[in-house]
């Protein structure tokens, strides 16, 4: 039987960001989805994106520019309005791979990258986390796997999306150790398994839906390290 409870997931289209979506379909009648646009160059990595398995939960689709601050409040209106109320925000960053020599950086996609991979993160966990406390609950949830797409060893660098995924680890963190004193709670999670994706987003909302007060300001890794902070 389909929940009601209101989530929002937010991230780049990605595996890992196709299985949380899924898992979310199966459990509740309709969810808010908020997209980072595709604005790389031909030169970022583009990862095969596995299609939504069909699980009765219908997706609500919400606009989201995320360099801007406007945008970020934006969506978060737009999803209590579709919603009725935010329950659980799941963001999730697994950034697309930028591969090239240091000189060869292409200005325009450090700009994208840091636009939208690192600021928008910072902007969005601001607006939940005011709305998380006006209402006095719900639940932040920061899912990013251990690595980004992995190349062979004479590929070049990946100088973009290793540095937005840093960022995003580092803020997971520092939230993570601040929000006790907070009515909401916050959850993080990283995957060490590539290609596991569906059991990792399987695994996120098994401590979700089993949790408690005790879940929160825990880093919870997925893969052969084990489950653990």
């Amino acid at each position: 039987m389909l929940m009601t409870r209101g989530i929002v997931i937010a991230g780049n289209e990605s595996a890992l960001f196709s299985a949380i979506e899924t898992e979310a379909a199966r459990r509740v009648e309709q969810y808010a989805l908020a997209l980072i646009p595709d604005r790389l160059s031909g030169e970022a990595e583009k990862r095969a994106v596995q299609p939504r398995q069909e699980g009765g939960g219908a997706a609500i689709p919400l606009e989201w520019n995320p360099g801007s601050p406007i945008s970020a409040r934006a969506l978060v209106l737009a999803a209590e309005n579709r919603l009725a109320h935010i329950d659980e925000a799941i963001l999730v960053c697994d950034p697309p791979s930028a591969r090239c020599a240091a000189a060869d950086l292409s200005l325009a996609d450090v700009e994208v990258l840091v636009n939208d991979h690192v600021k928008g993160w910072f902007f969005l966990v601001k607006e939940l986390a005011a709305v998380f406390r006006s209402q006095g609950k719900g639940t932040l949830v920061l899912v990013y796997p251990e690595t980004g797409g992995t190349g062979g060893k004479d590929d070049a660098a990946d100088f973009l999306g290793a540095a937005a995924l840093a960022v995003f680890r580092s803020l997971t963190r520092s939230i993570l150790d601040t929000v006790f004193n907070e009515s909401y709670l916050a959850m993080g999670f990283s995957g060490t398994d590539t290609g596991d994706e569906a059991g990792f987003a399987a695994y996120i909302f098994k401590q979700l839906e089993e949790g408690s007060r005790r879940s929160n300001g825990k880093l919870y890794k997925y893969g052969k390290l084990g489950f653990f902070r």
